[in-house]
């Protein structure tokens, strides 16, 4: 019997009968569902917001699917919402409030301090005290809000996993997991009775190239690669790196795919079966798929957990149109795996804001689908509450929603006008964030501005999810841009 020592001192035996594998821990995020904003209005550098739009619908809209819906699409689901397959489930219950920001809290850190690279490596990432919210075995949210169905395997095995630009490594739980499976809503994977499945082996280039994008050195386990990813709370996942058929549309299908084939997997993941990775680093689903999507995708984040937004592999019907705006990629954000913005300045109800270049230039930018609130240096943070409060000042404040410091009580009004806050980026780029980005609803009684602050200045800004509800994001790998369009889907 061979003894395999890994970090923190943690032993793992092998035998020619069992394998155990590296648990790894730290921090991921959550999300909540949200209410709907249908019904409202926009005029001047208002929104109008009408309060009998704020009831959330408990069945699926279908037929809000995103307008530019084409072949090459999947449809995206809010993992809790009533679109989605995991809404079946009984058993697990969403998230409460509290726990979509505790967890998106884990989230940020956690991708500020890989960002901030202060030891050179990903794989020196402190643990936070986030870790002390205990896991749940996948019935809270995971390091994201939205999933979409795809086909694993020969024959086909459909899927549902998380979509995540901010991870790169695709994964599924698999059987007959050796380690620990978390619960999840389809049946797990089964390469046993896959007649395209093989395991990649340990001296294999693939192999190596985990390290760029995991963060950590691959194992081997009797000559097959292991992989070994963390998220940004207790979640984790680790197992046989391997090559099988993907199968995203039936017009899109990928022989060789490289993905993990999860074998001791624990955390926050809603019940999905694993995870889709977007991001920029050569194993991911972009960079895999480049000779025939060119490194372009888009999506389209529904307005509500009963609506259906789309995600799109490849150029769109409107990646040409005078409708999106494009603006380059940062170069200052180093690392391989996400998309880095260069912000430029905000403006509330039409004003623009005084916040000098620097406080946008000292930590940089990124967009990220899985962080629910966008985070904005403490300077322009400021200066876009003072504004937004000044421009409210008619109505009740509200009480505080954990991260969230600027709420209002709507509940003695039909109507209320909100200030538009618009975006400027690199290029001239302007976006106005549409009403359903701009506030966050706990009740009628508790509607929040959907910003905070970082605490830091040094620590980077995240353009979160919630911000890009009913915009369609174009993301152009090869043309190092990302493109914004308005009402890519309801």
């Amino acid at each position: 019997m061979a003894t395999m020592i890994v970090p923190n001192s943690i032993a793992f035996q092998l035998s020619a009968n069992s394998l155990f594998f590296l648990l790894l821990i730290i921090f991921c995020s959550s999300c909540k569902t949200t209410y709907a904003f249908q019904g409202t209005k926009s005029k001047s550098f208002h929104h109008i917001l009408h309060l009998n739009s704020l009831l959330q619908s408990a069945a699926c809209n279908s037929s809000t699917q995103g307008l530019h819906h084409q072949k090459s699409s999947l449809q995206v689901v809010h993992k809790h919402g009533p679109c989605s397959p995991l809404h079946l489930d009984r058993a697990k219950t969403p998230p409460t409030h509290a726990e979509t920001f505790f967890q998106d809290e884990g989230r940020v850190r956690y991708i500020q301090s890989r960002l901030a690279n202060k030891s050179g490596s990903k794989a020196d990432v402190k643990v936070t005290d986030v870790a002390n919210l205990p896991a749940k075995d996948g019935r809270v949210v995971g390091s994201g809000n939205y999933i979409v169905t795809v086909g694993i395997g020969t024959p086909k095995k459909q899927l549902s996993l998380i979509f995540d630009t901010g991870s790169d490594i695709t994964w599924t739980q698999c059987e007959p997991c050796l380690g620990y499976c978390y619960q999840q809503r389809d049946a797990k994977f089964d390469p046993s009775v896959s007649s395209t499945y093989s395991n990649v082996s340990c001296n294999s280039v693939q192999c190596s190239s985990l390290l760029s994008a995991t963060g950590y050195l691959p194992l081997c386990s009797l000559s097959t690669c292991v992989y070994s990813t963390q998220y940004g709370d207790s979640s984790f996942s680790t197992g046989f790196f391997a090559k099988e058929r993907l199968t995203l549309t039936p017009f899109d299908v990928f022989d060789n795919f490289l993905f993990g084939c999860g074998q001791n997997n624990q955390g926050l993941f809603g019940g999905a079966a694993g995870l889709l990775g977007l991001g920029r680093d050569q194993l991911s689903l972009p960079s895999q798929t480049a000779r025939k999507y060119n490194k372009i995708f888009s999506y389209c984040l529904p307005s509500s957990s009963s609506s259906i937004g789309f995600l799109t592999l490849g150029k769109c019907r409107r990646y040409g149109s005078k409708s999106v705006k494009f603006t380059p990629l940062s170069t200052s954000i180093q690392d391989s795996s996400f998309y880095g913005l260069d912000i430029t300045g905000i403006s509330v109800g039409g004003k623009r804001l005084s916040i000098s270049a620097s406080v946008f230039t000292t930590a940089g930018a990124i967009i990220d689908s899985g962080t629910v609130i966008t985070r904005l240096p403490l300077d322009a943070y400021a200066a876009l509450r003072s504004e937004f409060r000044q421009r409210m000042r008619r109505y009740r404040m509200g009480r505080e929603l954990s991260i969230l410091d600027t709420c209002y009580d709507f509940s003695k009004y039909k109507s209320v006008n909100i200030p538009k806050i618009s975006f400027f980026f690199r290029g001239g780029v302007k976006l106005t964030i549409p009403l359903v980005g701009t506030l966050y609803v706990a009740n009628v009684s508790q509607v929040c501005l959907a910003f905070a602050a970082n605490s830091d200045a040094s620590d980077i800004a995240i353009f979160g999810n919630t911000q890009q509800k009913t915009l369609q994001v174009i993301y152009d790998g090869a043309g190092g841009r990302v493109g914004f369009g308005t009402k890519g889907c309801y």
